[in-house]
């Protein structure tokens, strides 16, 4: 007894002639069905090639449209003619034109002999099946379809809304239970020939003609009738992706195909001659017998699926970059926020590199340039100072600075002055440590030497962009660390929020902190205040900064953070 081989093709029919000819060489009869839409110079091409050989049929040409009735009318065709030509034929396998034999065929017979009444068809009902793609799992059976999913979506979709709205329901014939399961089947001859000579097939044909997807469920659902001894499997290698799409392998697959230990594989690149030269000569010979086992790799398919779907932490691919929150993390690596901190220190940046062995930046997002660490014109990656091409795209400048940085922490300086287009980024980034004196920016206000009617109206606007930035960071659906002190807590006591930033940058050093930046001199800033007070403008940010210079004797509590996490 041998296997017989009905091949379904459509494309690279060189290569399906190449694979026939390994079958049929080998001893077993090959029936091609080659789609109708296939020009005729090209099918005549492959009948010529392969008339040399008794052991091969070509049978009736259908229309084989993804998810209708044609693959099914080619697949009846073709195996009809199997049963009727070659009776030492025991079992019927199932392929297509881009399937290729992974194991010896000679494997592959006595495999099957050890087994002469076992079916291997993946069939599962629909309660079961958790693969499905498009929503319709029992409605597939229980819905029409006359309309192409592929050509005429809008129409499909549209149907299959007004039969829901209406209620519409087919009736499943009687004594069927829906199944279904991988198109890629081998059955014995008992079990194919019942169902094709079945007495209702009419009938059945009929219903199934307006089932979706029906070469997933016909013979699925029919070979539970008469089939004795079903394995619920494949003996064919044939992965797919989370939309649903074959993954198409390669000549670089080779060992993971030979892993597998699969009889065939499926979807093949039509132009990888490494695997059809391995595979259908000698050099695929001498594995040892196995059975044939898909998921030894389903791992490494997972893992595949994972990248291209959520990629690494930081790095926003092509498929996804349309797309707002599908990115696998804001940014590459963990980083650090001051605002208000150079205000009110002098050489800030400085100080803390120095302290940290980071590299600390000024504001990188300031309206006249990217302040890059020791006023650098270009930074890792070429990130040019550029604020207009910094602006084009913020959310990308700051991504790409920190995955051309990662391994070494960045910090950089943010204020109300500066570009407001990435709060809500820098909110929702787990990756950031933010840390807020509120109220400093009011500091080179006072020291600046402009008329007080101007100092108002910039300490208005720059209270209400910092208010605005401080209710997002306060938000439920903040994801950064957030420490946040009001101006007048700060100064009190500056030492104990420095040293706990230092810890945390720097949690291996754990030492105390001996030298701290210079305080700017903040002599007259509380009449200063008052003073923007007197002239109508209300400065809420700073808390209770007293009128005095004396901060040590101010009553206020002494200075602790917040942490809004």
């Amino acid at each position: 007894m041998t296997v017989g081989i009905v091949m379904l093709c459509h494309t690279a029919l060189d290569r399906a002639a190449q694979v026939a000819r390994h079958w049929a060489e080998r001893g077993c009869p090959v029936v091609i069905h080659v789609d109708r839409r296939v020009k005729k110079a090209p099918y005549q091409k492959l009948i010529a090639d392969l008339s040399d050989l008794q052991t091969i049929r070509f049978s009736e040409r259908f229309v084989c449209e993804w998810g209708t009735w044609g693959i099914v009318a080619a697949t009846q065709a073709a195996a009809t003619i199997m049963l009727r030509d070659f009776q030492q034929v025991r079992h019927v396998y199932l392929a297509s034109g881009s399937c290729l034999p992974l194991r010896p065929v000679s494997e592959l017979v006595a495999y099957l002999d050890a087994r002469p009444r076992t079916d291997f068809i993946e069939s599962v009902t629909t309660a079961d099946v958790g693969w499905t793609i498009g929503g319709l799992d029992l409605e597939r059976f229980t819905l029409r379809f006359p309309f192409s999913w592929r050509k005429n979506r809008r129409l499909f979709d549209a149907y299959v809304r007004l039969q829901r709205r209406v209620g519409f329901r087919r009736k499943i014939p009687k004594g069927i239970v829906p199944h279904l399961g991988s198109q890629w089947w081998c059955l014995t001859r008992q079990t194919l020939s019942a169902i094709l000579e079945d007495p209702d097939r009419s009938l059945i044909d009929r219903y199934f003609r307006r089932v979706w997807i029906p070469d997933e469920s016909y013979f699925q659902t029919l070979v539970r009738l008469y089939s004795v001894n079903v394995e619920s499997r494949s003996l064919t290698l044939s992965k797919f992706d989370f939309q649903g799409k074959p993954h198409i392998f390669y000549d670089d697959h080779l060992q993971l195909l030979r892993r597998s230990d699969c009889f065939v594989a499926r979807k093949i690149w039509p132009h990888a001659s490494k695997l059809y030269r391995v595979f259908l000569t000698e050099e695929g010979a001498g594995q040892a017998a196995a059975e044939p086992n898909p998921g030894k790799i389903d791992r490494l398919f997972s893992k595949a699926v994972e990248r291209r779907t959520k990629g690494r932490a930081g790095l926003y691919m092509q498929s996804r970059f349309p797309n707002e929150n599908w990115e696998n993390g804001k940014s590459a690596a963990p980083f650090s926020v001051f605002e208000g901190f150079s205000e009110l220190f002098e050489n800030f940046e400085l100080w803390l590199g120095k302290m940290t062995g980071t590299r600390v930046h000024g504001h990188l997002f300031a309206p006249e340039r990217a302040e890059f660490a020791g006023g650098e014109e270009m930074y890792n990656g070429a990130l040019s100072d550029s604020a207009a091409l910094r602006d084009y795209n913020p959310k990308s400048f700051l991504a790409s600075l920190m995955w051309n940085t990662r391994g070494e922490r960045q910090c950089f300086q943010f204020g109300p002055r500066d570009l407001q287009d990435l709060n809500w980024m820098l909110a929702m980034d787990s990756n950031a440590t933010i840390s807020v004196v509120s109220g400093a920016w009011a500091v080179p206000l006072f020291k600046s030497n402009l008329n007080f009617s101007e100092i108002r109206r910039e300490a208005a606007r720059l209270q209400k962009i910092e208010a605005d930035h401080l209710e997002i960071l306060r938000s439920p659906w903040t994801k950064a660390r957030v420490r946040i002190w009001n101006l007048a807590e700060f100064v009190e006591n500056p030492m104990e929020p420095l040293q706990l930033i230092v810890d945390e940058i720097s949690p291996r050093a754990m030492r105390r902190l001996t030298e701290a930046p210079r305080l700017a001199d903040l002599s007259g800033f509380g009449q200063f205040l008052q003073n923007l007070r007197n002239q109508g403008m209300q400065p809420v940010l700073m808390g209770d900064f007293p009128v005095t210079d004396d901060f040590q004797n101010n009553p206020g509590r002494r200075g602790r953070p917040y942490a809004v996490k």
